[in-house]
């Protein structure tokens, strides 16, 4: 069961009035924290478009109701649809913790004298990153700053560490960093030796740059499209950490070098999930070629995206979850908890987001929404504004390309931004909030 978290504020806006969205804004705000990442090794070793970033906040601040409803700030009894204001996000408050995961490579190893050529791997590649000022968590608990090195407690996908990995502390950040690559098929020191490598190099000696195959688990030719004619890709390398469309579960805690003092979320250590819902042309349930599709004619190639269908039915993807202060599909609120097992449509539209055009973060209290991106390239926030029991509260930042959809869910938040010259045509659908 999801709560509303009682300590976020809702501001008051006095009727007549309406917020300065020019002025601070958090999606731009956000951004600029998500791009403020560094990375451990030179940026060609990367693919950019698929970096993710996850940013965990303890607290949000939003807008209040308009006009005769500015005294309603209680969310749960917010229910005037045609009220967009109450949706929006003010201002958030980061935790300690970044996280930020994607696809690395490395070049094939034919001319590095080993006896056996080694082809080149594109496997994916987490990184964790803690603050180490005196506000944080892990300061607090010590007394003290913690030092040029700290500890991390780390599971992935179930996968534990098997010992506290160290994690220094990094001067060009500021902060302390660790960044975990996934297996190349060759010595990380080998791999990236040579012209050009100077900064994998010095993050690889000094630590910020560690090879762990055992817990950054796949590849992703794991998902080459030859070969998986109607296979669940679900079932495909499932514990790979930049799966298509599976979750990626992140549990740590933080300690200092010393082991006197944890920031581990009480003893129940912090759980972190990769779980943006993104559709496409390479994020797909299953893929296949129909003859004759409905009795037309010729070869018909498919991609089943989200379905209550066949092999699909009781995925639960389409659906919602609505608690007692969420409207269903017939504007009706439950008496407890109740589920509705497909997606209400009550709107279609077409946007176009000009350059430097961002749509601000706002909750979703009630509603399902699609983006399906047309043209262009979006970067794509969603996130929890209620509590799931499951994960803590993060942004999650991810770029759209054209063929992409991304689904928001009832308790969630998002917002996207059009960063690029070009102008990005959008489809969107789903019920109003």
């Amino acid at each position: 069961m999801t709560e509303i978290v009682a300590a976020d504020t809702v501001l008051r806006i006095p009727p007549g009035q309406s917020p300065d969205y020019q002025s601070d804004n958090p999606l731009m705000k956000l951004l600029a924290l998500a791009e403020g990442q560094r990375l451990a090794a030179e940026r060609h070793f990367y693919l950019t478009d698929d970096l993710q970033t996850l940013v965990p906040f303890g607290h949000l601040e939003l807008a209040g109701p308009q006009g005769e409803d500015a005294d309603t700030l209680d969310p749960a009894r917010q229910d005037n649809k045609a009220d967009f204001q109450k949706q929006n996000v003010r201002d958030f408050t980061t935790t300690d913790t970044y996280l930020l995961r994607g696809w690395v490579t490395t070049r094939a190893w034919q001319d590095l004298g080993a006896e056996t050529p080694v082809p080149q791997r594109t496997v994916p590649f987490l990184k964790l990153s803690y603050a180490a000022g005196p506000d944080s968590k892990l300061a607090s608990a010590l007394g003290g700053l913690p030092g040029k090195e700290i500890r991390l407690y780390l599971k992935v996908n179930g996968r534990e560490a098997g010992g506290l990995i160290p994690v220094p502390y990094n001067d060009a950040t500021g902060r302390y960093e660790i960044e975990l690559w996934g297996d190349h098929g060759v010595d990380l020191a080998v791999a990236l030796a040579g012209d050009g490598m100077e900064k994998a190099l010095g993050s690889l000696n000094g630590g910020e740059l560690i090879s762990r195959p055992d817990l950054i688990v796949g590849a992703r030719s794991d998902f080459d499209r030859e070969g998986k004619d109607d296979v669940d890709v679900r079932a495909v390398s499932p514990d790979c950490a930049m799966h298509p469309v599976l979750p990626l579960r992140v549990e740590c805690a933080w300690a200092d070098a010393e082991e006197r003092a944890w920031d581990s979320n009480g003893g129940a250590n912090y759980t972190y999930v990769f779980g943006m819902q993104v559709r496409g042309w390479d994020a797909y349930l299953k893929a296949g070629i129909s003859a004759n599709p409905h009795g037309g004619v010729g070869f018909l190639h498919y991609r089943n995206l989200m379905s209550n269908y066949f092999g699909f039915a009781g995925s639960g993807e389409l659906g919602r979850t609505i608690e007692p202060w969420q409207f269903d599909a017939y504007g009706r609120k439950p008496e407890g908890t109740a589920r509705e097992a497909f997606m209400s449509v009550d709107y279609v539209d077409l946007h176009i987001l000009k350059n430097n055009c961002g749509i601000g973060l706002h909750r979703h209290r009630d509603n399902q929404e699609v983006f399906f991106l047309l043209s262009g390239q979006a970067v794509m926030v969603t996130g929890d504004w209620n509590r799931f029991p499951d994960r803590e509260r993060c942004f999650e930042i991810r770029t759209l390309r054209p063929g992409h959809f991304a689904m928001v869910k009832p308790g969630g938040l998002h917002g996207m931004m059009n960063a690029t010259d070009a102008d990005i045509m959008l489809l969107m659908f789903g019920g109003y909030d």
